[in-house]
Order: structure tokens, then sequence, then C-alpha cells
């Protein structure tokens, strides 16, 4: 299924608090992501009708199989992407990381891939 940047982007900021903290609340998205609450849960709505999240009644918000992986997959991008603009170009860390954020979203599957076997071929 295809889902927008806007929600690749809810996918990886849970994924992330997840393994920072164990538990994502709605409050927690909305104040990592610096959106509104009712953004959040609308954007959340959408990601539980995709079946890639789901909500438990505490209102802790848990990846199905299918969200973890796609979370997995963009954190992967996101990761690779920025090792690469360090070692390639230079770029500062921060920055790097700034600009992988919207590049991980457009690239390609078969640019990632060349730029994933480049950054493991230095490591």
């Amino acid at each position: 299924m295809k889902i927008h940047e806007s929600g690749e982007n809810y996918l990886e900021t849970i994924l992330l608090l997840r393994k920072k903290s164990g538990y994502v609340r709605a409050v927690d998205v909305a104040n990592q992501l610096k959106y509104s609450k009712p953004s959040v849960s609308r954007a959340l709505g959408i990601l539980k009708s995709a079946g890639l999240v789901s909500i438990e009644s505490s209102g802790n918000i848990l990846l199905t199989p299918a969200g973890e992986r796609r979370a997995a997959e963009i954190y992967e991008r996101h990761r690779v992407i920025t090792e690469f603009l360090v070692l390639t170009l230079g770029i500062s860390s921060d920055i790097a990381a700034e600009d992988a954020c919207r590049i991980e979203h457009i690239i390609s599957p078969d640019t990632f891939n060349r730029i994933r076997e480049y950054v493991e071929k230095r490591n």
C-alpha cells in the first residue's frame, strides 16, 4: 500500500520513540514531530485503517507486523542515506540527517540499493 511522506514520517517516529522508551502515545508523536494532537489523531486513524498501527485501550500505539516492516524500511533508508551523505560529501551528520529525511521518501529502490552497496563496502 502506498502511503504519503507524512505517513512514513509517523511510522518512523513511532518506531524510534518505541526504541527509546518502549511506549508510544499520540502526544509523544505530536511532541516529536511538532504537530497538533488533532493532526496526529487523524493520521493515526489513516495508518490504523491501512493496517499499519493499532492503538491499545491505554493509548499505547503499536506497529502491526506490516507497519513494523514499513517503519524499518523507512528508518534503514534514512540511516543509510545519512551515512552516504557524510561519507561522500563530508556533510555534517545533522544536515545529512535532515536531508536524508526528505530524500528517503522519493528515492527509487534502484538508487537506494546502489547507495546501500556503496556504504556497505566502506564499512
